[in-house]
């Protein structure tokens, strides 16, 4: 029985309760009661509180609804004992047969294990790395890479419609610093003061003359134009083959320039003003963005015509939506914390609802450590490390899955020596040789003719329940990870389920030894195993990371 199956039989309690005027309940029943593991394994296998949060509705004391629940609940057919403690917590036991039918039930959902339809309906737009192409994608970028994939892959487990898109930003000074600096490379000078170093300059530069060698020729002013375009195209494509060799491809890629040339920032400056959001003063159009929780009014359109940086924010927002996107989730580093203020007030402008309609995520840093040591320069890049440096020293998955373990919103030092030692102390090989381990047991069960079996009554070990009990907690946790934006539960509940088999495989023995004769005993661990394999695959494919058959 699995935490949600348990708390669709409580709110089954719950409507037969007040159907048959035992109980009332102004609102109905609700629609799913929470179900936790408690912390000491002796009070049970499941706890709820919900008699404590329905008693006041309910008038009458939460020991007194948590009775009417635990003598309902314990006549079901899943329960072996419902005990009451403190105010109202129910912990509920789950009998022997009913925990032993998930490995069953999980192996016949196969991939589909853990999805849900909790935003089924949504069109979620993510957008995430969105680096400029003035240089190799850094680190900072490849964490959001991971972490973004990752959660765009757990909102369609969820039920959600996703677009990954990548903002193109090819309308900002810093293209025109990059293109200065591979004009200066054509031209052998150094590296203009603001502009950017690195080797990656020169390649780029020698490329760009090679496909238009003509440009040598013409003066800074033409030649830089021809830099630019070709330049900054020539930098992106670098920058998606990188990433797709990180396993991470976009739907859309989304040029700036192109809400510029469109009219779409007029369109949305117009928008704003119907809505009675703008006004004129010395020459500027601003946005007011203060009455809508901004420290402070906004410039659009600067005095002199041009407009300012937030107007293609305003314009790209607008698109989106128009787009038919429910909600726009965007991926910031944590220079731009400070962004983030008028950007829900941006949002809120439009009429539109800060926090649902649009969401920014804030990452922190991220620092390699090498043989003790901060990890600070490329050889290529210069003065940052890139994807490339860090898929080099350990490989994708590891590298995938080190930057989705941690929570977004703090730094992480990553020690480059533990994330590519094949050993149990790399959380990263712990999970997949776990998941290696299982395939590999299953396949000797095969060649030995030994098939998995369901006799869920006879999975009653202390080390079975831990485990079955593992993973039917894994479609609750890749819904929190939906609902929290959090990506690295996954990873952790992998690292806990792969200990719970490793647990289990140490104490149950799976195949019969010598000439033994093979029991449903056997046969129903392969199950159970199997499940294991399902859970184990699942979870990593929601990080992007690979499950190995073989180590």
């Amino acid at each position: 029985m699995t935490p949600e199956q348990l708390s669709a039989a409580i709110v089954e309690v719950l409507a037969t309760l007040s159907a048959e005027g035992e109980l009332t309940l102004p609102d109905g029943p609700p629609s799913a009661v929470t179900v936790e593991r408690p912390r000491q394994r002796e009070h049970g296998d499941y706890a709820t509180n919900v008699a404590l949060q329905l008693a006041k509705k309910a008038g009458t004391n939460p020991r007194a609804l948590a009775q009417l629940v635990a003598d309902r609940l314990g006549q079901h057919d899943g329960v072996a004992a419902v005990d009451i403690a403190g105010p109202g917590f129910l912990n509920i036991t789950v009998a022997a047969a009913a925990q032993g039918e998930v490995a069953g039930q999980i192996v016949a959902a196969g991939a589909a294990y853990g999805s849900s339809e909790l935003m089924a309906g949504e069109r979620v737009n993510l957008e995430f790395v969105s680096a400029n192409p003035t240089g190799p994608l850094h680190i900072g970028g490849v964490r959001w890479a991971a972490v973004g994939d990752a959660l765009g892959r757990i909102f369609e487990a969820v039920g959600a419609a996703v677009t990954r898109e990548y903002y193109f930003n090819d309308h900002g000074a810093q293209i025109d610093r990059f293109s200065r600096s591979l004009l200066h490379s054509v031209r052998g000078l150094e590296a203009p003061e603001d502009g950017y170093g690195g080797a990656y300059v020169h390649e780029i530069a020698q490329a760009v003359v090679a496909r238009r060698p003509e440009l040598v020729e013409k003066d800074d002013a033409a030649a830089q134009e021809i830099l630019r375009s070709e330049g900054v195209e020539m930098m992106f494509d670098e920058i998606k083959r990188s990433l797709h060799d990180f396993g991470v491809d976009f739907d859309v890629y989304f040029h700036e320039d192109d809400l510029h040339k469109s009219g779409a920032v007029d369109r949305a400056i117009e928008r704003l003003t119907e809505l009675g959001n703008t006004y004129e003063q010395d020459g500027a159009v601003w946005l007011r963005t203060e009455q809508f929780g901004d420290d402070k009014d906004r410039v659009v359109v600067k005095s002199d015509g041009q407009g300012a940086y937030l107007s293609g924010d305003l314009a790209y927002y607008l698109d989106k939506r128009e787009r038919g996107f429910d909600r726009c989730l965007i991926m910031l580093g944590a220079d731009h914390h400070g962004y983030v203020a008028r950007m829900m007030a941006m949002c809120a402008a439009f009429g539109d609802t800060p926090g649902t309609n649009l969401e920014i995520l804030i990452g922190q840093m991220v620092n390699l450590l090498k043989d003790g040591e901060p990890l600070r320069m490329s050889k290529r890049a210069g003065t940052v490390v890139t994807i490339d440096d860090l898929v080099s020293a350990i490989g994708v998955d590891a590298a995938r899955y080190a930057l989705a373990r941690y929570s977004s919103d703090s730094s992480i030092d990553l020690d480059l020596d533990l994330w590519a030692k094949a050993g149990s102390e790399n959380p990263v090989y712990y999970v997949q040789y776990a998941h290696a381990r299982v395939s590999s047991l299953l396949r000797n069960a095969a060649d030995l003719g030994l098939a998995p079996a369901d006799h869920p009554e006879l999975l009653v070990h202390e080390k079975e329940g831990e485990l079955l009990r593992a993973l039917a907690d894994f479609p609750g946790v890749v819904a929190s990870a939906a609902t929290l934006r959090e990506p690295h539960r996954v990873a952790r509940y992998l690292e806990d389920t792969a200990g719970a088999y490793h647990r289990f495989y140490d104490n149950c023995r799976v195949l019969p030894m010598g000439d033994e004769e093979p029991t449903d005993l056997h046969r129903a661990r392969l199950v159970l195993v199997d499940a294991t394999r399902t859970v184990l695959a699942n979870g990593l494919g929601l990080l992007g990371v690979s499950a190995p058959e073989r180590m």
